[in-house]
């Protein structure tokens, strides 16, 4: 009898497509689910706190019968925010003055939908940066690579992130400090116009800023140059991703992010803000159930999210919400420039956006 009660219970509440049933679940499940093993008592007692606090967000979030997306236990469900920040996002906003010129942008009849998955060969396989803030590169290079694969007809080579991050230069400090501790996408394209970019296989990601090695420099392919798109506005990139995956950046330090497990993320109890310090790449939108969204493309790997993509909500052209980031010293703004910013879009996304043009193989 109490078991069918509280089938009956739980059968109230809508579940989403992927979105699993928490109920009974505890540490001892997600410690043997994600092969956790601490070093001490101490610290087990610490986390298992840290991850009830976040599962009972999770449920609560999931319970919400009007809810557009689900949260979930990932391999992040044992940190606190403070440390999901830290080794997870940082990255970000280009230079007043970017390094290279800005073309302008066509304009053309767009299509209702675009997915760059379901192109054959745009896309390489979701990557994990793992503790290394190096968002900004992961976001640079798989742009290179998806527009480089629309440009030549042929699939997308696997470059390497690390070359950028140990040797992309960062003279005004934006969005850190270079390798691992920060620096923007469009400081990348600048970067690989004049020297191209090897493969992983030369140059393999180590998770760590380094020192620039030339005996790993093998480019095989370089671009002429980069668009630089105009911020807080939702047409223009709607229309560059219409024609090539484009790299941006969002606000993604929140526990929406860091438990997303699912469905049109649309904010809620586990907002994200407006502090954009994240780079990702945008891969295409759609509309379902009458609900439009962006795709997102991030770099935490496959186990993450949508098989490591995540669908944001969309509003249109006139209607996207806007905050400010108040702290832009805290991750997207070059040094000593501490004014608050005005960005737009769920989470920030219309905020810094760019993608490489003139791309051929070496």
């Amino acid at each position: 009898m109490l078991f069918i009660l509280a089938t009956l219970a739980f059968s109230g509440n809508r579940l989403l497509e992927g979105e699993r049933d928490f109920t009974g679940y505890l540490h001892a499940n997600f410690m043997s689910e994600f092969k956790r093993v601490y070093a001490t008592k101490e610290e087990q007692l610490y986390r298992e706190a840290v991850f009830l606090e976040n599962l009972a967000l999770v449920k609560q979030h999931n319970a919400d019968p009007a809810k557009t997306w689900f949260a979930t236990v990932n391999e992040f469900a044992d940190w606190t925010n403070a440390e999901f920040r830290a080794r997870r996002t940082g990255v970000k906003k280009a230079p007043a003055q970017p390094l290279a010129l800005v073309a302008p942008l066509a304009t053309r009849q767009l299509p209702a939908a675009v997915d760059w998955r379901e192109h054959t060969g745009v896309l390489t396989p979701v990557k994990n940066q793992g503790g290394c803030g190096s968002c900004w590169a992961f976001s640079a290079v798989e742009t290179f690579e998806s527009r480089l694969a629309i440009a030549s007809g042929e699939p997308a080579p696997v470059l390497s992130e690390q070359q950028v991050v140990s040797c992309s230069p960062n003279p005004q400090h934006c969005g850190g400090s270079g390798g691992c501790d920060g620096s923007t996408q469009p400081l990348a394209f600048n970067y690989t116009m004049s020297v191209g970019l090897s493969t992983e296989a030369s140059y393999p990601y180590k998770g760590v800023t380094g020192t620039c090695e030339p005996s790993k420099l093998a480019p095989v392919a370089i671009n002429k140059g980069y668009v630089k798109l105009p911020t807080n506005n939702y047409t223009a990139l709607v229309t560059a991703v219409a024609s090539g995956p484009v790299a941006i950046s969002v606000a993604a330090g929140g526990l929406g992010w860091q438990l997303y497990g699912g469905g049109v993320y649309g904010g809620g109890l586990l907002g994200c803000g407006y502090d954009m310090d994240h780079g990702v790449q945008l891969v295409g939108y759609g509309t379902t159930g009458g609900k439009d969204y962006w795709i997102v493309r991030n770099s935490w790997g496959a186990g993450w999210g949508e098989s490591g993509f995540i669908r944001i909500k969309r509003f249109g052209e006139g209607k996207e919400p806007c905050g400010m980031d108040k702290s832009p010293q805290d991750g997207d703004a070059c040094a000593g420039d501490t004014k608050p910013i005005q960005y737009c879009g769920m989470c920030g996304i219309l905020s810094s956006s760019s993608y490489p043009t003139g791309l051929s193989k070496l």
